[in-house]
């Protein structure tokens, strides 16, 4: 993050595989007046090399590191779970705000979550306009009243093996 934040030029970074979500995130945003650059990756495995700065994810002017997180749970390659515990095991990204934003409402997954590391668990709203809400609420608190220190990249570039912490199943 920069020395002096500014809200509207916060980068998001949408993790989520299915089109049709990624659509109704991007336009609920849209039509909230919320114009914030959204980065977005279809699976866990992406997700990893996006925040690490990986292959295609390597021009960080490109391919910012984001002001928040928001993350599916059930994708291919690599669920959220795992997502999660690899950002909170990252030197620099622990205060990057993670905001599990998913289909699921089971309590085990919420639990899961939340001792995992994630910041907020919220259920996808079922119509647009619920959504739209739930975009100006995202905007407003994470990216406007919430304070944390600044995230960072390891000074080597590098974060660590996404291989020794992804798939483990070890919470």
């Amino acid at each position: 993050m920069n020395f002096c934040f500014v809200p509207d030029q916060a980068v998001i970074l949408l993790v989520e595989d299915r089109e049709d979500d990624i659509l109704l995130v991007k336009n609920a945003f849209h039509k909230g007046g919320i114009d914030n650059p959204i980065q977005v990756v279809r699976d866990g495995e992406e997700a990893i090399h996006y925040l690490a700065g990986e292959g295609l994810y390597s021009n960080r002017a490109e391919y910012p590191l984001p002001d928040l997180i928001l993350l599916d749970l059930k994708m291919p390659k690599v669920d959220g779970f795992d997502v999660v515990r690899w950002i909170r095991r990252q030197p620099g990204f622990g205060s990057i705000p993670v905001v599990v934003l998913t289909s699921s409402d089971a309590i085990r997954d919420v639990n899961r979550a939340y001792a995992l590391g994630a910041n907020s668990f919220m259920v996808k709203p079922m119509d647009f306009e619920n959504f739209v809400e739930t975009a100006k609420m995202l905007k407003t608190y994470w990216l406007r009243t919430s304070k944390r220190p600044a995230a960072s990249r390891p000074p080597n570039g590098r974060a660590l093996n996404s291989a020794d912490d992804v798939g483990t199943g070890k919470d």
